[in-house]
């Protein structure tokens, strides 16, 4: 069971087996999902019960993360533990803002206090005057709601107004936001920047580096929400891609990979594959299909033997090596219609040709071999069928860009959507960019505007794509 606070990033959550149990129970500007005695109550009933339990928490849980607490409350209830320790925000958020918080040249120590004191005590236990020491770098945490009252008591500890601070919100995540300013005027630039909780205040003379330093926030998609719509797990690349340039990817697949209706005929023709001159994969869930299919006979790349291999693109040739094939063919341009002119070229008149792909697919390519005299036999690896998710309509409202990675997405994108008309409304203002050619007119067919197509029809080539697009606006 994983148990989970607010600010852990949904990709981490992620990460937990698909049959683990997971319960929100964290807590946003005074709204717990969970009371805290709940919580431990919780974590001790289902470790007592058997289950291994992992409490999720953001930051380090020993620094103001009550981790101290519910370790307390698993040590009297005899219930064992481990601990791992994270990065405070009251590190990490400075560090990627490009705030050090010790330099030789500023300062030879810092504090991390809270700006959200247990309203239980009867007074504040900060030492004000302590606390305002030019020599020293101060951070805040949970401080966005305070920062005023923290500045005043500061400049009356005898900080000068003009000592350098920022605020840091979403610190480490593609939607940070950072101001600058001074004791005197942090605050208000908090407030004209929009900023609040969760947030990370920093004082000393290190925020004068941010100006020279900084490095998150300036990649080339930060701030970018970028909605991806194919399979979750065809889409992880990307997604940790554009993380790495900053972007905020959401996985939102439009569709699903299911056995295609008739099993039976797809299993028939890998049992006769021998019989075959060439076998043709037109995507990777193929490639993944006929790999399944040998796998249940025992067998391994050894089974193809002498038949010739074409991959329609290079992540299927790739998605073969995996396997343990070298594909003999691979056109130069990633659609059907290239890789039939290819395929007909290299075949010998009258070969035998098993096409390997889904069950929704176009038929240009088997047309073309036909006519080229080529024996074609179509086989359904597997079918694409739509996808439900109530939160779609929020994700896409949430987002600056919509890919496509195929057809099929375009089609499972607007049935989520409810239809067409729906699909162009929830497009209006943000940007549609697709894979390729085929994505684009499904796409444009359904009434979108779309404003970025990959010139290489992969999903390196539709990053790039809209990095240039980005990049140009």
């Amino acid at each position: 069971m994983l148990l989970y606070d607010a600010l852990v990033a949904d990709a981490i959550v992620d990460l937990a087996p698909v049959a683990c149990e997971r319960i929100f129970v964290g807590k946003r500007g005074g709204n717990h999902a969970m009371a805290q005695d709940a919580i431990e109550r919780l974590a001790i009933e289902r470790a007592r019960a058997g289950q291994r339990v992992v409490r999720l928490k953001g930051g380090d849980p020993f620094v103001f993360g009550r981790g101290g607490e519910e370790a307390e409350a698993l040590a009297a209830a005899g219930v064992a533990f481990e601990i791992v320790p994270g990065v405070s925000s009251a590190i990490a958020a400075p560090a990627y803002a490009g705030i050090p918080l010790t330099h030789r040249e500023y300062n030879a120590a810092f504090t991390v206090a809270t700006g959200h004191e247990d309203p239980a005590k009867a007074q504040s236990t900060l030492d004000w005057a302590k606390l305002a020491d030019p020599h020293r770098t101060l951070v805040f945490v949970m401080a966005s709601g305070t920062l005023r009252e923290i500045a005043l008591r500061l400049v009356e500890g005898g900080l000068p107004p003009s000592t350098p601070a920022a605020v840091v919100q979403d610190g480490t995540r593609p939607t940070q936001r950072t101001a600058v300013g001074t004791l005197k005027t942090i605050a208000a630039e908090m407030e004209r920047a929009g900023i609040g909780a969760p947030a990370v205040v920093v004082i000393g003379n290190v925020v004068r580096l941010r100006e020279r330093i900084a490095w998150f926030d300036t990649g080339a998609l930060f701030g970018k929400r970028i909605l991806l719509t194919r399979p979750a797990a065809q889409a992880a690349e990307l997604a940790e891609a554009i993380r790495a340039l900053g972007g905020d990817p959401v996985v939102a697949p439009t569709i699903a990979v299911e056995p295609p209706d008739d099993l039976r005929t797809a299993h028939r023709a890998i049992d006769e594959l021998s019989g075959y001159a060439w076998v043709v994969f037109t995507s990777r869930n193929g490639v993944d299909a006929f790999f399944e299919r040998l796998a249940a006979l025992d067998a391994d790349a050894r089974y193809v033997g002498k038949t010739r291999v074409a991959a329609i693109g290079s992540k299927t040739a790739q998605r073969l090596r995996h396997y343990g094939v070298r594909p003999d063919l691979t056109p130069a341009e990633f659609v059907s219609e290239e890789l039939a002119r290819t395929l007909i070229e290299a075949a010998r008149p009258g070969d035998r040709v098993l096409i390997y792909r889904a069950q929704e697919a176009r038929d240009v390519l088997p047309q073309m071999l036909a006519d080229a005299g080529l024996q074609t036999t179509v086989v359904s690896a597997y079918k694409t069928v739509g996808v439900r998710d109530p939160d779609f309509a929020a994700k896409v409202r949430s987002a600056d860009a919509i890919a496509f990675s195929s057809a099929s997405t375009v089609t499972g994108f607007s049935a989520l959507l409810g239809g067409d008309a729906h699909a162009c409304e929830a497009t209006r203002g943000k940007v549609v960019a697709c894979i390729g050619p085929i994505a684009a007119q499904a796409a444009r067919a359904a009434g979108l505007r779309v404003e970025v197509v990959a010139r290489e029809y992969t999903a390196d080539g539709l990053l790039d794509a809209l990095l240039a697009h980005f990049a140009a606006s």
